[in-house]
């Protein structure tokens, strides 16, 4: 494991440089990450969308020619989510299950009724590994609530964001959305403890899924933990970037 401890730190320089820095300046660079963790988030799902219309979707709030309107709900719902998680984490609002509910509901608004675990057998196309029947599944989604409050004393920050998602997706409560909600999750681990929010490149969606699939299959979390300390170490060293400033 690499030392997260370098990350928290970067964070900090970067949060006091950011608060220097005039309204305007902030809110475009937090809508432009939105954008782009919207985009890669439901891209990796499947939605057709460009960055490019993802961006008028957002922020112009124009329909794009030619695309479902499932593809635009999924593209408005989850930026929606987003800001809905940010406003918990800056009341301090801990991770729970209504918590969970209530963001996949945000999730997938005016697609189908959300904020409801699934009473039916679903499968991961290409995946090696099957979620559990829902008997079961309700079962390890308590046990994911029981563990949570302990691996949140037990674990560093990177563990702790990289078992939340790979955990939670590996029981797959809800019918559908499930990736989309873990990603949320697990950002909302990092704010929560001090890092920034990711985004995981639709490009990278390959190593991604061979991450969690190892997890899911042999019970190793440190692959995925490796690759959720790159992607935050990738996402700090950019926002250096637009800071104007050097991290070492």
């Amino acid at each position: 494991m690499q030392d997260f401890q370098k990350l928290l730190q970067w964070a900090e320089v970067i949060k006091t440089e950011y608060n220097k820095k005039d309204k305007l300046f902030q809110e475009k660079l937090d809508t432009a990450f939105a954008v782009e963790y919207t985009h890669n988030s439901t891209a990796i799902e499947g939605n057709t969308l460009t960055l490019m219309e993802t961006k008028i979707v957002l922020e112009d709030k124009l329909s794009v020619q030619g695309k479902e309107l499932r593809e635009i709900y999924e593209t408005v719902n989850h930026e929606q989510a987003y800001r809905y998680m940010q406003k918990l984490i800056a009341q301090n609002v801990p991770l729970s299950a209504d918590v969970v509910k209530d963001l996949h509901e945000i999730l997938v608004k005016n697609i189908f009724q959300g904020g409801v675990f699934r009473n039916h057998n679903v499968r991961i196309t290409g995946a090696m590994y099957r979620p559990p029947e829902p008997e079961q599944m309700y079962a390890e989604v308590q046990k994911f609530f029981a563990d949570l409050s302990v691996n949140d004393k037990k674990l560093n920050v990177i563990q702790l964001a990289a078992w939340t998602h790979a955990e939670f997706v590996r029981i797959h409560p809800f019918p559908d959305g499930n990736g989309r909600i873990c990603r949320l999750l697990m950002n909302f681990q990092l704010m929560r403890k001090g890092l920034f929010p990711v985004s995981i490149a639709k490009e990278n969606k390959l190593e991604y899924y061979k991450a969690l699939e190892e997890y899911a299959v042999h019970n190793k979390l440190e692959t995925f933990a490796d690759f959720v300390f790159k992607v935050e170490e990738q996402r700090l060293l950019e926002l250096a970037k637009d800071l104007g400033i050097t991290l070492s």
